[in-house]
């Protein structure tokens, strides 16, 4: 065990009238649920274990250094904090340091709040290759994140490195890749970052997606920003768009304006594409590819030296196309590849109600739950959850206020 880190605010002592409520995980589900139980119950306090020494997950490690407006929801949580009813336990591991059923002993109420640590694996052949992480060990290697201080990542002689998936993680994590060190060095990024990052060989990023154009989960502000980096070229291949646009694409961008300023944008993207030789580093937004194998490199058979993707086509009605296969297979020579295809939740203790299709604690509406032999659902006494762990690794910060 650990030692344990208690962070104290001239903390005031619960009584038999009042009750107690221990929060297990310290990010935006934890202290959004913390911050309405001390507001809306006066007679509530509450203690709020976490396994690193540090508060605020995601919010700390999770979120890109380049955009600190972001992070300023920790000044709310610190507010939260700051609640004479509120205990911070640092370094403290349920499961491991404690039980779950000890907990329950000791209080009126448990929330499970410890978000998604998992992530969902690409399934091909070859993705245990040096240099093929998921997009979260990157994230949590430049935020500083004390597991991940010490990952090897060599980019010295990277020169093309590819992001599965295409949502603003993906995202972030192509522009960290090839935006002006000396711009990520004013930020809080972690001075080993800076320095693997300034010695990095980096030249080309592919964004690669199963679907097309109008289906990328990606958000306008952060495509725009990657347009706008300095010595960068941010480009889609026309083909890439033409083989998007089908009917029912046609339809989802005219029914959303989000859709058509971002196609908008992407169409202005593939018109830079001849000419992205010019440019300093580029990014390609890839669609309408599916990973089938990770390819080893020649010279060193242990690590990655290409991607295969098959190429598809949309099928299916407007708002529920699908990518399937066309037979057609091209390989993307990289040295670096990362899975940005989504996190998961993983069950605290064995026993714990989970369910394992949808990676979250069973529950209704918040209330951990556990399922009969006949199908019948009972609430287990005084066990709730909130955030990724109850309803998955989906949404903003906000979410959990409106949940």
């Amino acid at each position: 065990a650990g030692v344990c880190l208690a962070r104290r605010f001239s903390v005031a002592v619960p009584d038999a009238a009042h009750r107690r409520v221990c929060v297990i995980g310290s990010g935006p589900g934890g202290f959004y649920a913390t911050k309405y139980l001390l507001r809306e119950h006066a007679g509530v306090y509450v203690d709020m274990l976490e396994a690193l020494p540090t508060p605020f997950g995601l919010v700390r490690s999770g979120v890109a250094p380049d955009h600190p407006e972001v992070k300023s929801v920790m000044n709310d949580f610190d507010k939260v904090a700051a609640d004479e009813r509120f205990h911070f336990l640092g370094n403290v591991r349920v499961g491991d340091d404690i039980s779950l059923a000890e907990l329950q002993r000791y209080y009126h109420a448990v929330v499970l709040a410890y978000g998604a640590a998992g992530d969902r694996e690409l399934g091909v052949p070859g993705e245990s290759l040096r240099g093929v992480m998921s997009a979260r060990t990157f994230v949590n290697w430049y935020n500083g994140h004390p597991a991940f201080r010490d990952l090897e990542l060599d980019l010295t002689h990277a020169e093309t490195a590819v992001v599965i998936g295409q949502g603003n993680v993906a995202v972030d994590c192509a522009r960290i890749l090839t935006k002006k060190v000396d711009e990520l060095a004013t930020t809080d990024i972690a001075a080993h970052a800076v320095e693997a990052l300034r010695n990095s060989g980096i030249k080309k990023v592919f964004l690669v997606g199963r679907r097309g154009s109008a289906q990328a989960a990606f958000t306008m502000k952060e495509i725009r920003e990657l347009t706008k980096l300095k010595g960068v070229a941010c480009i889609v291949d026309p083909g890439d768009l033409t083989r998007s646009m089908t009917a029912a694409s046609e339809q989802e961008i005219k029914e959303q304006r989000a859709r058509k300023r971002m196609n908008d944008l992407l169409v202005k993207a593939a018109e830079q594409f001849e000419s992205a030789g010019d440019a300093e580093r580029v990014v390609q937004i890839k669609f309408l590819s599916s990973p089938v194998e990770i390819l080893a490199d020649e010279k060193d058979p242990a690590r990655v030296g290409a991607i295969r993707v098959e190429k598809t086509k949309l099928e299916g009605e407007p708002n529920q196309q699908r990518a399937v296969g066309t037979g057609e297979f091209e390989d993307i020579p990289c040295n670096l590849v990362l899975r940005s295809i989504g996190y998961k939740s993983l069950p605290i203790e064995a026993d714990i109600p989970f369910d394992n299709r949808r990676h979250v604690v069973s529950n209704d509406q918040g209330r951990v739950v556990t399922t009969s032999s006949n199908g019948e659902k009972q609430p287990m006494v005084g066990l709730y959850s909130t955030g990724w762990v109850k309803r998955g690794p989906s949404g903003i910060i906000g979410t959990d206020v409106v949940r």
